[in-house]
């Protein structure tokens, strides 16, 4: 009774009243969720508000074959039980950041739009949704932990590949996202301490004891091992591994560390992942040319039997 013929159309077709999208393309949202276009220059290209009466049928983008516009008003007066507001708090991968928003929305259409302060486990859940598009910021302490956690993982440990830390993270990484609100944020973020708390005590400590951070050489000193290639490995120097008969092994399967022997110039002389067969074997050929090359330094026959040095002989000896 006394509706117009926009009104009359929208009681017809309400999940198409659409919105006009921002930017100069004649593009809406429509109340259903879908989204509409028609061709630039039509009567309609700039209306705000419109009702699509007819509509190609594409699921992605349907072209607007018919159309008609309608004012705020006649939706506000026709709608009034389906308009609430709605507090808002996302992950927008457009703007690279968590947006909070409090909307006063009919379906899909944001009818007003207004800044909310949104509950930091709320900012929390939005920037989890970041992680999860964006990926992982895997720093190389972070890489190495995981690395380590592969080699010790047995069984009964949780899984520490991106699929399944990323299905879990609510459980381990959501608490070390307070206040984190952009990409940058995000990209910034330590994985270290979260997954050593994800991992929890008593694996790190089994990891500590078997595939540990470092390698302590004859000397006492600590030599870190790299567990961002293929397999594990060291660089050490040749002479501070005299002595040593048994090739030292990281993981639950023991594997073999390759160690790269370096000479007294820390140059790479030999990559060995069977020290004794080296000693054994090719160490003969290396003595000799290294006799040649560091007269000053030791290098005794027998390896196997000396001790470990850094040191070159006194000159005159």
């Amino acid at each position: 009774k006394g509706l117009s013929l926009a009104q009359m159309a929208a009681l017809a077709y309400p999940d198409r009243i659409g919105l006009r999208r921002k930017g100069e393309a004649p593009r809406w949202v429509l109340s259903g969720g879908k989204g509409a276009a028609m061709a630039s220059g039509l009567p309609l290209s700039d209306a705000r508000l419109i009702v699509a009466t007819d509509l190609d049928g594409d699921a992605r983008e349907a072209t607007i074959r018919q159309a008609v516009a309608i004012s705020e008003a006649e939706v506000r007066g026709l709608f009034a039980d389906r308009i609430g507001w709605e507090d808002v708090c996302e992950w927008s991968r457009r703007d690279g950041r968590v947006l909070s928003r409090r909307q006063e929305r009919l379906g899909a259409l944001v009818l007003d739009d207004r800044h909310w302060d949104a509950p930091p486990d709320r900012v929390a859940l939005a920037a989890l949704e970041g992680v999860r598009q964006i990926g992982l910021p895997w720093s190389a302490a972070a890489r190495r932990l995981r690395a380590r956690a592969r080699l010790a993982r047995r069984d009964d440990w949780p899984e520490v590949e991106d699929p399944a830390l990323l299905a879990s993270a609510e459980d381990w990484l959501l608490p070390h996202l307070s206040g984190l609100k952009t990409e940058a944020d995000l990209r910034a973020l330590d994985l270290v301490p979260a997954l050593q708390a994800y991992l929890g005590w008593d694996r790190l400590s089994e990891m500590d004891r078997l595939v540990p951070g470092s390698f302590e050489t004859p000397l006492g000193r600590k030599v870190p091992i790299d567990y961002d290639g293929e397999v594990p490995a060291i660089e050490v120097r040749l002479q501070e591994m005299f002595g040593v008969t048994v090739h030292p092994v990281v993981g639950a399967d023991r594997l073999p560390l390759r160690i790269t022997l370096l000479s007294p110039a820390r140059a790479p002389v030999q990559v060995t992942t069977n020290l004794p067969r080296f000693w054994a074997t090719s160490y003969a050929d290396v003595r000799k040319d290294m006799r040649g090359a560091y007269p000053r330094h030791p290098w005794p026959e027998d390896p196997t039997e000396a001790e470990p040095t850094l040191r070159a002989k006194p000159r005159g000896t």
